[in-house]
Formats: C-alpha cells, sequence, structure tokens
C-alpha cells in the first residue's frame, strides 16, 4: 500500500538522521532510493528521477535563497538591518515585538512567496533577538507562521492561483475572502504558539554566519529611510507585477518587462545591487570587503541548500512512484460535503508528497467533477483546497528543511513546532471555509 510506503520511509529518516546522527542529505537521499526499489521505478531511471527532484528544487529556490541570504548578510552587516529592528522596537516596543513581526509578515508575505519574504524578514528577525535577548522561537516563530498562512491560504501564490484557473473561481474575491479566514487564524497561532510549555523548552541559537554579530552605533547605521527603501525594494517589485498580472491580460513590451523585475531572483538580485550601493560603504572601503560579506552568507546557505535539494528528490520519488495517483484514485468515489473531500484529500496528498503545490493541484483534480452541481461557491472551494495544502509540513517538504535549518532546530523539534502549527492552522481554515460558504449563502452572493 503506497501510504504504509510514505509512512515507513518517514520513520526510516527519523531513525537515520536522530538515531544514527547521519547528515540530512545523505539520510533523504538514502530513503528517496529506497522508495523508488520498493515503488518499482525502474533502477536505470533511479537517479535521473533524483537528479530532477533535487535540480528542480534548487532551480525553485537556490537563487532565490542565495540572493535572499546575501542580501541580509549585506543589511546586517551595515546595520541597515539593525536600525529597521529598532524602530520596530520603538514603534510596537519590548512586550510587543511579536505583534511588530506578525503585522511585518503579513504586510511583506501577502503577496511573496514564503521562501521570498522569509529570507527578507529573517535578519530583522535575528537582529531583534540580539537586542532584546528574547529567545530566538519567540520571535523568528511567529513570523514564520504568518507567512506560511499568506502563502498556503491566498492568491497570488502559485497554490490557490492554479486551484482558481481550474475552478473558474475569481482570484480577487478569492483574496478577499481568503483574507476574513487567514489573517485571524494566522495571528491568533502567530501569538499562541510560541507560548506553549513545548516551544517554550527549545533554546536554538541563531545560526553562525547568516547574521551580523556586531552591535552599531546610531552614527554607524544607515538612515532608516534607505534602510526601508532597500529591504521593501524587492517587495514593491513582486507586489508590482503580480498586481499587473491580476488586473490585465495584455501582452506588451512593457508588461513583459514588469513580470521580469517583478520575479523572485530578479527582484533580488537588482536589490542586492542596491544594497552595495547604499549599504555597502559601512561594511568596508572596498567591494572585496562587501564581497566577502556575500560569500560569508553564501557558506552558510551550502548546507541548507543541499538539504532543501535532497528533500526535492524524495518528493520527485513519491510523485515519480505513483502515490498521487493512487491517492486520487481512492478518494474517487467518496461522498461527502465536497468542501471536506476537498480538504481532505489536499491533507492526504500533503502528507504523502510534502509538496503543497502538488496537493492542491492535484486535489483540484479530484473534487473538480463534483463543484459544477454541488451549489458551493468556486472561490470557497479554492480555499478548501488551499488551506487542506498547509497541514502536516513534515521531513518530505522542502519547507520544512528551510525552517528546520535557519532556526537551528533538530529534525524531532522541527516537526514538533512545524508539523503541528500547520496542521492547527489548516484545521482552522477548514473551520473558516465552512463558516464563509454558509454567510455567502444567507447573503445569497
Amino acid at each position: 500500500m503506497p501510504l504504509l510506503v510514505v509512512g515507513i520511509s518517514v520513520l526510516v529518516l527519523l531513525l537515520l538522521m536522530t538515531r544514527l546522527k547521519l547528515n540530512g542529505f545523505a539520510a533523504l537521499l538514502l530513503v528517496a532510493v529506497g522508495v523508488a526499489l520498493v515503488q518499482g521505478i525502474p533502477v536505470a531511471t533511479i537517479p535521473d528521477v533524483l537528479s530532477e527532484g533535487i535540480g528542480g528544487q534548487i532551480g525553485d529556490t537556490m537563487l532565490t535563497i542565495g540572493l535572499g541570504a546575501m542580501l541580509g548578510r549585506v543589511m546586517g552587516d551595515s546595520g541597515a538591518a539593525q536600525r529597521i529592528a529598532g524602530k520596530l522596537l520603538d514603534a510596537f516596543g519590548p512586550r510587543w515585538v511579536q505583534v511588530a513581526m506578525v503585522v511585518t509578515a503579513m504586510l511583506i508575505g501577502v503577496t511573496m512567496f514564503y521562501e521570498v519574504a522569509f529570507i527578507i524578514i529573517v535578519p530583522i528577525a535575528f537582529t531583534l533577538v540580539r537586542v532584546t535577548g528574547a529567545p530566538l522561537l519567540w520571535v523568528g516563530l511567529p513570523m514564520s507562521i504568518t507567512l506560511s498562512t499568506m502563502h498556503s491560504f491566498l492568491p497570488p501564490h502559485p497554490g490557490p492561483t492554479a486551484v482558481a484557473a481550474s475552478f473558474d473561481a475569481s482570484v480577487g474575491l478569492t483574496l478577499f475572502y481568503g483574507l476574513f479566514i487567514a489573517v485571524p487564524a494566522g495571528a491568533l497561532i502567530a501569538l499562541v504558539w510560541p507560548r506553549l510549555p513545548f516551544i517554550k523548552a527549545m533554546t536554538p541559537s541563531i545560526p553562525q554566519g547568516l547574521v551580523s554579530e556586531r552591535e552599531f552605533t546610531d552614527e554607524e547605521m544607515p538612515g532608516l529611510g534607505w534602510s526601508l527603501f532597500v529591504a521593501l525594494f524587492p517587495v514593491a517589485l513582486i507586489v508590482a507585477a503580480a498586481v499587473t498580472d491580476m488586473a490585465t491580460s495584455a501582452e506588451t513590451g512593457f508588461l513583459h518587462f514588469v513580470a521580469f523585475i517583478g520575479s523572485a531572483p530578479i527582484a533580488l538580485l537588482l536589490t542586492l545591487c542596491l544594497a552595495i550601493w547604499a549599504c555597502g560603504p559601512r561594511i568596508g572601503r572596498s567591494l572585496e570587503e562587501v564581497g566577502a560579506s556575500c560569500s560569508s552568507a553564501a557558506k552558510a546557505m551550502a548546507m541548507i541548500l543541499l538539504v532543501i535539494g535532497a528533500g526535492g528528490a524524495f518528493k520527485n520519488v513519491l510523485v515519480e512512484g505513483g502515490i498521487s495517483d493512487y491517492i486520487k484514485d481512492a478518494t474517487d468515489g467518496w461522498s461527502i460535503s465536497p468542501i471536506i473531500l476537498a480538504w481532505l484529500v489536499a491533507v492526504i496528498l500533503r502528507i504523502a508528497l510534502g509538496s503543497a503545490t502538488v496537493a492542491v493541484v492535484t486535489a483540484s483534480g479530484v473534487v473538480l467533477p463534483l463543484l459544477a452541481g454541488s451549489g458551493v461557491h468556486p472561490e470557497v472551494m479554492v480555499l478548501a483546497v488551499a488551506c487542506g495544502s498547509i497541514a502536516f509540513s513534515h521531513v518530505n517538504d522542502p519547507g520544512f528543511w528551510l525552517f528546520k535549518e535557519y532556526f537551528n532546530l533538530s529534525v524531532i523539534e522541527a516537526i514538533k513546532v512545524r508539523t503541528s502549527y500547520t496542521t492547527v492552522l489548516a484545521i482552522l481554515g477548514l473551520g473558516g471555509v465552512l463558516v464563509a460558504e454558509q454567510v455567502l449563502d444567507v447573503l445569497n452572493l
């Protein structure tokens, strides 16, 4: 049974990494090969399947994470991150630092991929931890939870947008309805989770090499205007591209240019150049010294990227092994509420495959035939699938490894933190979706 294979593979991976202390990269590849053999993937093609999984995952994330890490280190080494962190503390006060992170993550994450927004904001979170002396998870976890909610629930993120197209739903209405679910659910979990006893018992330190250890005087830091401009510049480019894409389907040279500069890698590359020009002189007098700062960040990211790539290999083996097709066939005849079915299929696929985008796209194909005669608003169905896809993030999810490595957690600790909060968010999302459908029916919308 394919789902049993998935369960056993996860247990073996945990054993390799926790009991045998095997490196995450090697452990993921070993388990991926084992699953490929069990699922009947031809031996001769297994290396290609692994390479495709690694290449696809690294291709999607390496530019974003690499450039984002360099940008974060330049902002940290120049004092720009400390300047922004200081102003956040002035505005909200040390007592409300979590609220500051939630608000920042909502504003930046509503249109940006989880990984992109995470990379942009995390240097500020690290700086706040150093300045306030607060635990890393106390400050960083609200940011990650909020970004996870924005990314999984709302268009123009890839999963919800793809499902909206499949269901012929309005992207604008999906975003509008989704905000009423995502904002309260994300804020609630973001503020509650760091206060849970099992979270407070964890005391990870900031990973070495990703943030400057230096504490700047006021005169040494760049001004708030320049610091914010650099931090928000990629956000503005990406938002402009997303809004333009939603507003028009025309094909012009200008719109292609907007889409180009608004793609995450190009936006971050342009911002890195801007940061080097605006903040670089505060790091050193030569480009060589600024380059050394960037190289330091790149070295710190090397193992993180390898582990994320191996997670992509594991995911691809599960897809090529027919796990998604098995789940689709098994759930095809279930006679339950279309909303609950859409959510449940997305949850099962998320657990089995790890990829939220694969989960929502496959789940939409399962429930699409039920939509026409169900009377359910298509925008609500989009949200049902989308919020189901956030559940049970674990070792076959590349985002899990990004979270684990940046917050310097063990595998078991990351499962306790991330798997639990993503699952609760998915359940709250289902409740919100069911309520939204009832409200829309009452209002005759």
